[in-house]
């Protein structure tokens, strides 16, 4: 993924299996989505549906994913 650039972000499951078959399916993806996506990437917007999901982000700037490479800290979200 390059710096500073818009992406549409999503996945399906299999056939006719779901990726989300409880509340808490949906939870634990979004924990792991803050731990993961959001040190790297503001999230502008998504839909999480039973079998598959939809998010648009925008990656951080160079230095900031960098940064969290390095020091392997998040950084606070930037607004904008």
């Amino acid at each position: 993924m390059q710096p500073e650039t818009y992406y549409h972000v999503y996945n399906h499951a299999n056939g006719s299996e779901n990726l989300f078959r409880s509340d808490e399916n949906y939870r634990y993806f979004l924990r792991q989505w803050v731990k993961y996506i959001e040190p790297i990437a503001s999230t502008y917007s998504y839909c999480l549906m039973p079998n598959h999901f939809h998010a648009l982000v925008r990656v951080y700037d160079e230095n900031k994913v960098l940064h969290l490479i390095h020091t392997k800290q998040p950084t606070q979200p930037s607004k904008g």
